[in-house]
């Protein structure tokens, strides 16, 4: 492990060579610190070089090639590579050019910004009044799928850590914004204050709670195996891989069920997962609500460069937005 710092510091973060040994070297006090400075020294000599791009670890290399095609498992290994940039959703769209220019970034969408710059982000601007919050693209998609306008009653079920209950409370919705955690609730209060909005929290099991009355829409970002989010946090694929999807995805039917019967007629229901098993995300959705009406998300709901399925449900995977 402690070779593998230092040869991340020095082959992915530039760091001196010199500075990479006297790093390591301490790492190892009381242990193999001779045999760590001669594989270092070696290596520094060669000089050592990265293969052209990681490998997806087994078994998604399998899994995702299977269900998605080469393609996007090739996508996927080379994202493992590069640090990726930071997604922002804006508190008001309207002002999304100003942020753009502001946080050197670029915008896909309104009320989007995605920018590589670095450092602490609660110094950036327009961290501390506000402005906007941290939120990769594709997590903002369920909630931009729904139509819900100012004073509509919205349900966020699964709401932690709060990036979806954000963009709600900022189109003046009545959110009702519901989590198992209370704890992780906490971080969605943190974010509302920061940013001025409001919304009613509710710690409890959704399969146990009972709501006051119908909503006029609901959003489910259901527990699952959240394969989706390798790319900022890699060690997923180590954790999940032989993880058994049975469990995980009988809550995720159950939870569609029932929160299905909680919405008003005409109403729009958007599940999402951040998982990228489709055995989580459209088999779900195909078994559970087969018998009612389905509304198909249209290219113009979606930010640049993606496109929904011909079955009217949303995809988003490795390599489509870059």
């Amino acid at each position: 492990h402690a070779l593998r710092v230092a040869l991340a510091g020095w082959l992915k973060l530039d760091t001196p060579p010199h500075a990479v040994v006297a790093t390591a070297l301490p790492l190892v006090e009381g242990g193999p610190r001779r045999l760590v400075h001669g594989v270092l020294g070696n290596l520094i000599r060669r000089p050592a070089t990265l293969p052209p791009s990681p490998r997806l670890p087994a078994p998604f290399d399998v899994f995702w090639a299977r269900d998605w095609g080469a393609a996007v498992a090739e996508a996927a290994s080379a994202a493992l590579a590069e640090e990726p940039a930071t997604d922002l959703t804006l508190r008001d769209p309207a002002e999304t050019e100003k942020w753009a220019q502001a946080l050197d970034g670029i915008s896909l969408a309104p009320g989007h910004v995605r920018t590589a710059r670095k450092g602490s982000i609660t110094e950036w601007p327009g961290f501390a009044t506000g402005a906007w919050w941290v939120q990769d693209l594709a997590a903002s998609l369920p909630a931009r799928l729904l139509p819900a306008k100012a004073g509509d009653h919205v349900l966020d079920l699964c709401a932690a850590p709060g990036g979806k209950t954000l963009q709600l409370a900022a189109r003046a919705c009545r959110v009702t914004a519901l989590d198992v955690s209370d704890h992780r609730l906490e971080r969605v209060r943190e974010n509302l204050a920061r940013t001025g909005l409001s919304a009613d929290l509710i710690a409890a099991d959704a399969l146990r709670w009972q709501p006051d009355g119908l909503f006029d829409h609901i959003l489910i970002d259901a527990p699952c195996s959240a394969t989706g989010i390798f790319r900022r946090h890699p060690d997923v694929l180590h954790l999940k891989g032989t993880t058994d999807l049975v469990p995980v995805t009988l809550l995720q039917a159950a939870l569609l069920r029932r929160a299905a019967s909680w919405l008003k007629p005409g109403g729009r229901l958007v599940y999402a997962t951040c998982s990228l098993f489709p055995q989580e995300g459209e088999r779900i959705a195909e078994r559970v609500i087969a018998g009612l009406p389905r509304e198909a998300i249209t290219a113009d709901e979606l930010p640049a460069g993606l496109q929904p399925a011909a079955e009217g449900w949303v995809r988003t995977l490795p390599g489509q937005v870059p």
